[in-house]
């Protein structure tokens, strides 16, 4: 089993990785983007909860159609609609025509995301689960700390456009590898998995708890991205450049760190370690609104990144446990769900909160859902 994931997770890493890098890519250059079309503050909500949207629609089926058909298929056609889709963004030319190119997106993410998870998941040997969770949430968030950091530099010096194309031909590339060499396991997949319920899912307790902290994790994710980027560039008045490179410290020091903390996740308690990192970001979310230049910005990003690497890979360690109950694909689909319905409502919500408050009341609405998400998982994982 070792061997097994070894080889293939090469593959389902660099899919992730290229998938969460073009939504990256993005990150710092979408609400100003959006912002020059005459976007307001919940539009730009919208515009980016519109991807979660979809994605989440998706999700409801998608992880129990993977434990039944395999997990290869779904992959490759999410991979190919994601890079054709991309190049959506050089072609609209208003709100409505981003909003419906992030909805194609969403789709087309939902179908990678969990599912690669899922199938590392199968292969995952018992004790490692925290281990090859690291990795894989590794990739992921260096293609988050990796795409603002490149799409900032990318508009920067050769404009917008370059930076879509790059978003395409790399999930291009990702969807080569995946077609051409990663084996389709449906076979390994066991059948007891298949006869789990949706029912039975719902009533486990730590099926709860995860579903609180990852939407609660998503709804600051969300924030964060979607207004980061305003705070800084019209209040602090940082470039774009510098914009993504505060993005890519809080991802890639995140990325650097899942790994150690999905070992750290197989030795010690998990549940504590995701409290503890979620008690680190209700902290860093306050500390935000304060800051008033890059290097401040800065080291709250480092903050937010190391409690990232503590809570998610014990989490998702967990939440494999459980998918040796309920079905993988199910359990990681429910995990990943959680996630996109956060991301969906923290930036509509947030953006209300901006239009009709200020910007700094949305940072402190993200400590308030963090700090609710942390106590409801503590009770249902008590």
């Amino acid at each position: 089993m070792p061997l097994a994931i070894k080889k293939v997770f090469p593959i389902l890493a660099l899919s992730a990785f290229s998938s969460v890098l073009g939504v990256g890519i993005i990150a710092p250059l979408l609400p100003l983007y959006a912002e020059g079309m005459g976007a307001t503050g919940i539009w730009i909500g919208i515009i980016f909860a519109s991807f979660s949207v979809s994605r989440a629609i998706v999700m409801l089926f998608i992880g129990r159609l993977s434990d039944r058909k395999g997990r290869k298929p779904i992959l490759v056609i999410g991979l190919l609609v994601f890079s054709i889709n991309s190049l959506g963004y050089i072609w609209v030319n208003d709100v409505a025509g981003l909003i419906l190119v992030r909805l194609l997106q969403g789709f087309a993410g939902g179908m990678i995301i969990p599912v690669a998870q899922a199938y590392i998941g199968d292969l995952a040997p018992e004790g490692e689960e925290g281990k090859w969770m690291g990795y894989f949430s590794g990739a992921l968030f260096t293609g988050f700390g990796t795409g603002p950091l490149m799409g900032g530099l990318l508009a920067e010096h050769f404009g917008m456009d370059i930076a879509f194309y790059t978003m395409a031909g790399l999930n291009l590339i990702a969807f080569l590898a995946v077609a051409l060499f990663l084996p389709d396991i449906r076979h390994q997949i066991m059948a007891a998995d298949l006869q789990s319920s949706l029912r039975e899912i719902a009533a486990s307790g730590m099926i709860r708890g995860l579903f609180a902290f990852r939407l609660a994790f998503a709804v600051m994710r969300g924030t964060f991205s979607t207004f980061l980027p305003i705070l800084a560039g019209i209040y602090v008045g940082l470039s774009p450049s510098l914009i993504g490179i505060l993005l890519a410290v809080n991802a890639l020091g995140m990325s650097l760190l899942q790994a150690p903390g999905g070992r750290i996740a197989d030795r010690l308690n998990r549940r504590i370690l995701v409290v503890l990192g979620c008690l680190i970001v209700v902290i860093v979310m306050v500390l935000l609104p304060s800051a008033g230049n890059f290097w401040q910005i800065f080291a709250i990003c480092v903050f937010l990144g190391v409690a990232g690497a503590i809570a998610i890979p014990s989490a998702s360690a967990l939440n494999v446990v459980e998918g040796r109950k309920f079905g993988m694909g199910v359990a990681t689909a429910t995990f990943f769900f959680a996630f996109s319905v956060g991301m969906s409502i923290g930036p509509v919500l947030s953006g209300v909160i901006a239009d009709y408050i200020n910007i700094n009341s949305v940072f402190y609405f993200t400590a308030v859902v963090m700090l609710v998400g942390t106590g409801i998982f503590s009770w249902f994982t008590r």
